[in-house]
């Protein structure tokens, strides 16, 4: 008899646990979607920061230009693309406030299909352009990626690709 009143009670407790596990689910996909609900009526997710309707993530970590492309694609994004001098100031004032200095970066334009016909990595149209006197000037025949930041006139330079350097991202808000 004791057997029998053992079993009926895991049986009662087994059934208990599994006609909740439902309910706790959907409390959690609820919080889920006001979480995402909430991420949408504020523009960017976490660690990212809106500049003029698109977001933006400063990535420390150096990596050659197609790692730090991939790192982006990972995240949702691509390297950033830029598209007017206030855009380009915002994303050098994120830049600062991540690491408190005018770090030379990683964007997202390339020539490695075509000479002098730079693209942005997100597919964008390139026509704001930053460059440094004299650049780009594909030195060895070998630069292809665009950096920001060179030299104290912090503009854009065409530099090797294999080069390791931080980069921003920019995905669309949500």
């Amino acid at each position: 008899m004791k057997m029998l009143t053992v079993a009926a009670l895991i049986c009662t407790i087994m059934a208990l646990t599994t006609a909740d596990a439902p309910a706790k689910a959907k409390i959690q996909n609820d919080q889920t979607a006001e979480t995402d609900l909430v991420k949408r009526a504020y523009g960017c997710s976490y660690g990212w920061k809106k500049i003029y309707g698109r977001c933006f993530r400063y990535v420390a970590r150096p990596l050659r230009w197609a790692q730090a492309e991939k790192n982006c694609q990972a995240m949702g994004g691509n390297l950033a693309s830029v598209h007017s001098y206030r855009e380009y100031r915002s994303i050098q004032r994120l830049i600062v406030q991540r690491c408190h200095s005018y770090k030379e970066i990683w964007l997202g334009g390339h020539d490695g299909e075509e000479e002098r016909a730079w693209l942005w990595s997100n597919g964008r149209r390139f026509k704001y352009r930053n460059w440094c006197r004299g650049e780009p000037n594909n030195s060895r025949g070998r630069q292809h990626c665009l950096t920001m930041n060179h030299t104290v006139r912090r503009c854009w330079d065409d530099d090797h690709c294999n080069k390791r350097k931080p980069s921003v991202c920019v995905k669309r808000r949500y």
